[in-house]
This record gives structure tokens, sequence and C-alpha cells, in this order.
């Protein structure tokens, strides 16, 4: 028997063995199933994680945008003598590239917030460890320390704007930052930081933290506020060292301390610095200049309407105006003064702003004190409290409590409607005497325009009372009816048609329907000139030069003037039944004074970007240069003069003219020449001769008030619309054109008389001679085709321009003269009180005539008696 075969089978017998191959065969597959699990779970993350990571960057912005990186900047306005006027701006930003950053910020910001920028390659992995293995082990329950790099915050803040805590957020971050080091060089890097990054109280940016919190540029820190401003990163609220000085003291020297152990500064250096007080120094925040509201909030809106409100308010942009801010300054003084006169004269006191109980002569100060002014109060005005016995009154200046007696007008002024009380808080003015002057706002509103006749550059606007009551510029914003000061516009369009300033044309009473057009005087001269008809604002010979001329020539005029933006074909219109601005007034008597040309006011000269390059620049005048031939030779009188012998020759045909430019004359000279690209609304002559008509406006007619004082040309018109709710003055000079209204917000009498030449004109001759005094004499000049002549218009002796097929002082039938005026219809009038766009031309209206004067059917017309019949539009 074999081995084998005696082998015991008993399962207790210790040398019975089991069988080997079923138990590693257990262990095979066991080891086989964990591994293939394994496998698909690393697989599985594997999957997942390039999933993630794919949709982690499909979702990454573009790095290219931060190549022409350009921080929003604060845009600044000039005046016209380059003192920055105001500045617009969402935040308080001043790009400072990195080349004129001082070191000594760089390297405080560098060790504060990352010591190794300028090795690692966007993620600093040791700062991350470090930062990991602290939040694990010490900061249990607390906010986890953060270890991004300059780059990461550049990435979170520029191109992901984003601050919640995330792992997503936080991966997203760190590719960017491996992106735009690849992109980048690390100067471009921290200089975005350095202008972006937000530093408290409103600053973004080193440049503008280092003004808010110290008042200085940067080159003038010294380490310590270097420091202070690198301690702001990690909370600008928290270490702001206005509102918490002793933390932000202590953050500045941990901040000191990191400076040295990275070797930017001594051991010594930051124990000395860190002796250095905190004390910061506030910035005086800048405000527009004096009284330029207006004209700054105009720009404004401009350059939003051209630019958008992102580029406008942080594009940087440096906006020259034209703004002439001594005479800003006086035009608004001046137009305070013509309304506190107007108001004074034609209201009584409305009495206290409020009153106070419990007055006495003494300890008035608290109870004032807690007292706002209102919105519409002077800067140089006081709030005062009128103390016991009503005559005195306290008052608070600059700290220091004062008291002193109203004038005696003032009390005599109060006492016919509001006599005053002990309490009654009122607005005064202190006097140099020591006394106060008693003010209140006035009711009534004003504007003003003054600008350069040649370039229609805006030099003064003035929009209204007060920008601080109300925003609404009554200059620009404000549509309302010119009156007779639309006259002017008719007659030049007489001019243009050959109708000479000595034509007559018949003062007579007409009438159709409803409509009573009357004189300002309820009077009639018959046959008038059109040189007195202006002078003196005859309603009747405008409407009859208006119907001649046909309504349609008139509004083309006025259109192309810009006086208006369209305009009805009915004859009220002529007498200033249309509406339109103070600013669109000025231009167009502007284009009167400078000789026809349409003039374009302009409040902006040029802008440029934030490199200085001009990107635009008002239109229509521009510099250029032309070659100038030299001087002729001066010729010697001894040399004999040889005039060729008489021909009977025919002279030779007139040659084309060369294609090809001539050739500049031997030792021709380049000289500046001006391009006038406007385009014509009159000619010369016939600007001219409107011009010298409204010269006898001021010197013999209805604006006399308006020349008061005044030495120099100058020429105007008054305006007054329908029961005196508008009152106008539009006068100007050789180079100055100045426009003044007066009226109420919502339309109401200005009271009885209360017209233009009353109003207006005193108020527009204080602001004229304030423009002119600085300025050189100059007269209006006399085009070469104007002939001047002294005539007698049947009531003055006048001087006119006369063009060359013009009689001096003669009167002629005129084609078709009155025509409209003897079969007036309801269209033409507007007397069917609708005003329709299909108005036909007034001149192709009712028969024609040729004698000098109009039916005497239509003359011998009287209107029905009535309160309101003078008619639409102009008065006077």
């Amino acid at each position: 028997m074999t081995r084998r075969s005696i082998r015991s089978r008993n399962p207790q017998d210790p040398r019975a063995s089991m069988p080997r191959g079923p138990r590693f065969r257990r262990f095979r597959q066991s080891l086989a199933i964990v591994a293939g699990v394994s496998l698909v779970g690393i697989a599985g993350v594997g999957v997942l994680g390039w999933t993630t990571y794919a949709k982690l960057v499909a979702d990454l912005p573009s790095v290219d945008s931060l190549r022409a990186y350009q921080p929003p900047t604060v845009s600044r306005i000039y005046a016209s003598d380059e003192r920055l006027m105001a500045q617009l701006a969402n935040e308080r930003r001043i790009f400072v590239p990195i080349d004129a950053i001082p070191d000594k910020v760089k390297r405080a910001f560098l060790s504060t917030e990352d010591h190794n920028f300028y090795t690692h390659g966007g993620v600093d992995v040791m700062a991350i460890a470090r930062a990991g293995m602290t939040d694990v082990f010490a900061r249990h329950g607390r906010r986890p320390l953060g270890a991004s790099t300059i780059t990461q915050q550049v990435a979170k803040v520029m191109l992901l704007n984003s601050n919640v805590l995330t792992i997503d957020r936080k991966i997203k971050e760190a590719l960017l930052a491996m992106k735009i080091e690849q992109v980048l060089s690390k100067d471009k890097i921290l200089e975005i930081y350095l202008n972006g990054i937000y530093l408290g109280n409103g600053a973004f940016g080193v440049a503008a933290a280092a003004q808010t919190y110290f008042n200085k540029p940067l080159d003038q820190l010294d380490d310590a506020e270097a420091a202070s401003l690198a301690a702001l990163p990690k909370s600008p609220t928290n270490y702001n060292p206005f509102l918490h000085p002793q933390t932000a003291l202590m953050r500045r020297n941990i901040v000191l301390d990191l400076m040295a152990d990275n070797g930017v500064i001594s051991r010594e250096q930051a124990e000395q610095d860190k002796k250095e007080p905190l004390v910061p120094q506030q910035k005086q925040r800048f405000g527009p200049l004096q009284d330029s509201e207006w004209f700054g909030a105009e720009v404004r809106r401009q350059l939003i309407g051209q630019y958008g409100e992102d580029k406008a308010l942080q594009g940087g942009l440096e906006v020259h105006t034209s703004l002439d801010q001594p005479l800003q300054v006086s035009a608004t003084k001046l137009l305070h003064e013509g309304l506190m006169n107007y108001d004074r004269s034609r209201g009584g006191w409305r009495g206290p702003v409020r009153h106070l109980d419990g007055i006495d002569a003494e300890g008035w100060e608290d109870s004032l004190n807690r007292l706002s002014p209102p919105a519409g109060m002077l800067r140089e005005w006081r709030l005062g409290v009128v103390l016991p016995g009503g005559s005195k009154v306290g008052w608070i200046e600059e700290g220091v409590s004062k008291t002193g007696p109203l004038l005696a007008t003032d009390l005599s002024w109060a006492r016919r409607m509001h006599p005053l009380r002990a309490g009654d808080v009122i607005m005064i003015e202190p006097q140099e005497s020591g006394s106060a002057a008693l003010c209140q706002i006035p009711q009534v509103e004003g504007a003003v325009v003054t600008m350069d006749v040649r370039t229609g550059r805006v030099l003064a606007l003035v929009g209204g009372w007060s920008f601080h009551e109300s925003q609404f510029n009554r200059a620009t914003q404000a549509l309302r009816q010119p009156g007779s000061s639309f006259k002017p516009f008719v007659y030049l369009t007489a001019m243009e048609q050959g109708i000479s300033p000595s034509e007559k044309f018949d003062d007579s009473p007409v009438s159709y329907g409803d409509w009573h057009p009357k004189n300002y005087e309820h009077d009639n001269w018959g046959p008038t000139t059109l040189h007195d008809a202006l002078r003196e604002s005859r309603n009747l010979v405008t409407i009859r030069v208006a119907a001649h001329l046909g309504m349609k020539a008139v509004a083309d005029t006025a259109i192309k003037a810009g006086l208006v933006d369209q305009m009805p074909h009915v004859l009220p219109a002529a007498l200033g039944a249309v509406e339109t601005t103070v600013l669109k007034e000025a231009a167009a008597y502007a284009s009167i004074a400078d000789g026809g040309h349409v003039v374009t006011p302009t409040l902006v000269d040029d802008i440029q970007d934030r490199l200085g390059n001009v990107v635009w620049r008002a239109p229509g005048l521009t510099l250029a240069t032309t070659l100038q031939a030299p001087p002729a030779p001066p010729v010697d009188p001894a040399t004999p003069t040889i005039v060729p012998a008489a021909t009977n020759a025919q002279p030779a045909p007139a040659q084309p003219a060369p294609t090809q430019p001539a050739q500049p004359v031997p030792g021709s000279i380049t000289v500046p020449a001006l391009t006038d690209t406007r385009p014509v609304l009159a000619s010369e002559a016939s600007a001219y001769q409107i011009t010298a008509m409204l010269q006898d406006v001021i010197a013999h007619g209805t604006g006399r008030m308006a020349g008061v004082g005044i030495d120099r040309p100058i020429a105007g018109k008054t305006g007054t619309s329908q029961d005196f709710h508008d009152a106008w003055f539009a006068g100007f000079s050789p180079d100055i054109v100045t426009v003044v209204w007066i009226g109420f917000d919502t339309p109401q009498t200005l009271g009885k008389n209360a017209d233009g030449g009353r109003i207006a004109g005193p108020i527009w001759n204080k602001i004229m001679k304030v423009a002119l005094a600085n300025r050189p004499r100059l007269d209006f000049r006399v085009p070469a085709d104007i002939t001047l002549a002294s005539y007698n218009t049947g009531r003055i002796n006048a001087t006119d321009g006369f063009k060359a097929d013009q009689v001096p002082g003669a009167s002629v039938a005129l084609h078709g003269f009155g025509a409209g005026t003897e079969a007036l219809t309801a269209a033409d009038t507007g007397a069917d009180a609708a005003i329709s766009d299909s108005e036909s031309d007034m001149g192709d209206a009712g028969p024609q005539t040729t004698g000098p004067t109009s039916n005497p059917k239509a003359q011998a017309q009287k209107p029905a008696p009535s309160d309101g019949d003078i008619g639409v539009g102009g008065l006077y």
C-alpha cells in the first residue's frame, strides 16, 4: 500500500490537512473585487474631477480684458481759465501708473499682502499649506485664514467680482490667477491691484486713499503712512483711522513689523516709525466753483447724452468749457438783485420762515442752531431770530452769535403785511454797519445766457434763482413765448426779400373773427417805416409785413436760426406766439450779430480722454493755414508809367478757370486762416440792416432802459408775451450777446406794464456792463455793399443801411403789399383755436395789391372792446 493510500481519512486526525485550493481562491477573488472597485472609484473620481474642472474652466471669464484695463476714474470739468469747475464720478479713484507709485508704498503692500509676489506663478502653495494647517489646528469656529496672492485678488475683484467664500470660487480664483500670470507682467498686475483696491471711506486705489486719509499725494507719504494704507485691505472699515484710531494704529504697527521681517526697512526704522502718531487729515471735499452749478449740470447732461453715463462719469474725461467764471458770478448776482427788486416792488413781505416760542434776549442761540436754512437761501444770508421788542435780530456767523437792528425800511416793509414778533425766524443779510437787512426768497424766476457772438461759446449761464432749491434749468429747459423779441426775424426775412428799412407798411386796425390784434399803446400811426415799427414794436405793422412775406418764409428763417424747432404758419406766430428757450434765443440773436452765419451755442470747447487725446472739438470754426504773398515792392514815382495805346481790337474771350491750383508766389509765407463751415442764415447786408435798426431800439425805442450808461455800440429788442407772462430783453454788442428772461414757473402775469424793457432791460444793462468792461471797444462792421444814409422816418431822424438797389429813405409800391390782411381766414390767424400742421403759406392767401395802403374797409374795421384782445403773441 502506498503512502497516499494509508493517509488517515479521520478528520480528527492531526495528520489530516484541509484542501488548500478553495481558501486561496476566495482571497484572490476578494482582492480582485477590491482592486476593481478601487479602479472604478478612481476612474469615477477622475471623470468627476475632470468634468468639474472642465465646467469651471468653461465658466471662467477671459483674462484678455486685463491687457487694456483702465479703471473707472473721475471726469473733470474745467472753466475757460483752466480752473477745476466740477468733478463727475461714481467712485473716488485716481489712476497712477506703476512707475509713478513710490517704492515704499509698493513694498508696504507686498510685505502685508503677498511677500512672494515676484516669485510665485499666481498661487502661493506654501502660503496655502500654512493657512490650511492653522485653520485645522488653531482657528476652530472662526473664519478660515486666506492665502490669496495679489494675483488672486485681482482675479477675484476684476474678473469674478464675488466675495462668496466657496470651494468653486477659490478654484476659479486660482485658475484665473495662473492664467493672468501668463498674460500680464508682474508690474502690470501690481498696477491693476494698487489702482483698483477699495481702501475705505469711498477711496479706490492708493492715490485716492492717500488724499482721503492724509490729504497728501503718494510721493509725500512716509513709511508709517504707507504702512497705514497697507493695513486697510484686510478690513477697510475696522482699520479706518477716522473710525477706529487705536485699532488702525495697532494694525499699522503690525505692517511695519512685516516690512522689517521682509527686509524692506530695518528693525530700528520700524521701531522708530511705530512711535509716529497716526493722525489722519480730513481732505476738504471738492465742490463746484462758485455759482457754476447751472453751467456744470448742463455740461454733465450733454456728456451723458453724448457718451453714456458710464464713460461720462467714469471715463476720466478732461472737459474744457467756455465758462467765464467772473462773469458767471456777476450774472448770478445781478439776476438775484433784479428778481429781489421785482419781488419787493410787486409784492409784500410774506412772513417769517417759522416761529420759535419763548425767545428771550439771551439764550436763543441753541434754538436757532437747530434750524436748517431753506434750500433757496443765498450763501451770504443768515437765519436770524427776532428778539423781544421786534426791532433787533440775532444771528450766528462762523460760530459767533451776533445781534443788530433791522433796517428801518425793512421794518416798514414787513409791517404792512406781517408785523415782526419776537421769536420770528427770518432770513437776513448782515450789513457792514452792524445792522441786518430783511430778505425773502422771490417767487418769480429768471434766466440769463451770455455768449460770444462769433463762436457761440457760452460764457455765462444762469438757470434760475437757486440751483439747490430747483435744478430745473430755465435757460435751457423752459419753453416760453418770446413775445416781441421774435419780431427781428420777421424783419430779417423782409430784408432778405429786398425790402428796405424805410419801406412803409400801414399801421391801422385789422380784425378777423375773434382775433383783434392791437398795438401795445392801443393807437395807430398810419403808414409807418419798418425802422419805426421795429423801434417801437408795432404789432399791426409786423402782422402786415408777415402777411406780405408769407408765414412759411418767416418760419423758415426762425427754424434755420435755431430759434424754434418747428413753427405754425399763422400770423400770431409773427408776434412771438411760439415757444423757445433763452439759450436758443441767444444763439439766434448771435446769428444776426455775426453777419448772418448760423451760430450754434456750445458750452464745451474740447474733450480729452485720459491719455490726453482730443476726442471732440466744437464744430463750425477751425483754424487752418494759408499762403500769403509778400507785399508788392514800392513804386518809384520817378519811373514813368507806360499806358498801352487804345485799339479797336475786340477783347479776348474769357478763358475757363484753370483746373490746377495756382503756384504760390515766390516768397509767400504761411499764416493762420479761419475756416468757417457754418450755414448761412441771411446775407451780411441783411443782417447789418437789422442790426442798425436794433441799435435804434436801444437809443430811441422800447429798449432805452437797457442802454443807460453804456457808451459802446449795442443793439437789442424787448420782448413781452401775452398778458405780461414773460419779460425778455435780447441784445448784443459786436462781440457779446446776452438774453435775460423773467417770469413765473407756472405762467401768470407779472403785473400791469411789466414789460421786457422795464423788467428784463435793467438786468441786461448791468450784465453787459460787466461783460464789456475788459473788452476793447468795437463797432459793428458795415458790409462793403451797404450804403449808410440818414433820413427822416416821419417820426425821428434815423441812420440805416441800404443795399445797392435801394433808395435811402424811399418807400416804393411793393408787389402784393398787404396780401392776406384783407381776406384772412381762421387758419391764417389761429382763430380756430387749433394750429394745424397743414397751414399753407401766408403769401398765397388773399388777393395781391400794388397800392401803398391796405384795403380801406379793413382799416375801418374796429375790434370789439375787450381786456384781452391785444392778440396772441408779443405786446411790446
